[in-house]
């Protein structure tokens, strides 16, 4: 029988890379719920091309065009909550999340509870909430298995020993586009400066994340929920290339890497696919050519983002759920020219450390956080 997959942010950059890897399995994989925020024209002709049984757009404006446009032989949910309902509607072997940003977390946790495989793209949900998904995914069996490239390569790595003999986990950081930059210069860094990443195509937020490093931050409080680390455990390490994915260090020493093309269709692939490996359309890297690979400390004083995903990690409870949601708006601001590139992680810090911590924090504890963080940066900065 065919698996059924429902893939959420399918007009993103990820999802339109797991629609491609999909393309190349569809004899094994019936795609039957698409979903997008607001792009509803490029949502339509995926509809039009893939017929699902449902789909979600989260802007409810642009909902009645993309009915107009699709006609009445598809349901289509709308709305904040539009994308969890389409997880519980229509069943499933598997959910891509790929959406942005902490809209992410509700659709995880539904697909968390009915026990479906969860290829996970949005680190921000385990970053806001990590303790509850992983809780409702242990009562249930569902599977949380990465598609970050540098969580897969962690996932991937770990199969080569045992839990209790790891020792420490290094995620590898491309350093954007400004890791050689002077200091003095990166109060004048421009949007369009930041948005030039040099290895990966990705969309515009997670690009000036990985212009700030908060990517790599965030992914530090992924890692740690993920795989059940201590934050001292996580190491971060600068390499321009982007061939190693990440390491894993053993009790021993031993030290297992994976490398590849910087291509995401892998780890999508792997993550559909897992435990079974198939030939994939990505990228192939060839070390029989001449090359060079890179690796060197990050440089906290340039990037003090990085810092704050370590200070999240250890403190856990709401500390996620406020770096977060301060760095999502500030990233908005900078993207409207409100604010300086620098002023992302100031805004960030202030918010971690001035907002009312909670150790074991509710989900909604953990919502009132987010709304607060995002009221506070926008507070601060109409100031």
């Amino acid at each position: 029988m065919k698996k059924r997959v429902i893939i959420l942010g399918s007009t993103g950059s990820i999802g339109r890379n797991t629609l491609a890897v999909l393309d190349g399995m569809r004899g094994e994989w019936d795609i039957v719920g698409l979903a997008a925020g607001s792009q509803w024209e490029p949502l339509a002709e995926q509809i039009e091309r893939y017929r699902p049984e449902a789909v979600a757009i989260s802007d409810e404006v642009h909902a009645g065009l993309l009915a107009d446009r699709i006609g009445s032989d598809f349901e289509v949910f709308s709305g904040g909550d539009a994308l969890s309902r389409l997880v519980e509607a229509v069943s499933c072997d598997c959910v891509v999340v790929a959406v942005v940003g902490s809209q992410g977390l509700a659709a995880t946790l539904s697909a968390a509870k009915l026990g479906r495989r969860i290829a996970l793209a949005n680190k921000e949900t385990l970053v806001v909430a990590g303790s509850l998904v992983l809780e409702a995914a242990a009562s249930t069996g569902a599977e949380l298995i990465p598609i970050d490239s540098e969580h897969s390569a962690v996932f991937q790595a770990l199969h080569a020993g045992t839990r209790k003999e790891l020792r420490t986990v290094y995620l590898t950081a491309s350093g954007g586009p400004f890791r050689t930059l002077d200091a003095s210069e990166m109060d004048a860094i421009t949007i369009d400066e930041a948005l030039e990443h040099p290895t990966w195509d990705m969309g515009p937020k997670i690009t000036i994340d990985s212009a700030t490093m908060m990517n790599k931050a965030l992914e530090v409080v992924e890692a740690r929920w993920l795989f059940d680390l201590e934050p001292d455990q996580i190491k971060v390490v600068i390499h321009p290339e982007s061939v190693i994915h990440s390491i894993v260090e053993f009790c021993d020493g031993s030290m297992i890497a994976q490398l590849g093309a910087p291509d995401m269709r892998t780890p999508i692939q792997y993550a559909l696919t897992y435990p079974a490996r198939l030939p994939c359309p990505s990228t192939r890297l060839d070390l029989s050519q001449a090359c060079q690979l890179n690796l060197h400390p990050p440089d906290e004083a340039r990037f003090p983002a990085l810092r704050l995903g370590y200070e999240a990690a250890s403190r856990g409870g709401t500390a996620g759920a406020v770096l977060n949601a301060a760095n999502e708006v500030a990233v908005e601001l900078f993207r409207k020219k409100l604010i300086g590139f620098r002023d992302i992680a100031r805004y960030a810090e202030a918010a971690l450390s001035q907002h009312e911590f909670k150790k074991e924090p509710t989900l909604d504890d953990l919502l009132a956080a987010d709304r607060w963080a995002r009221q506070e940066v926008n507070r601060c900065s109409a100031c």
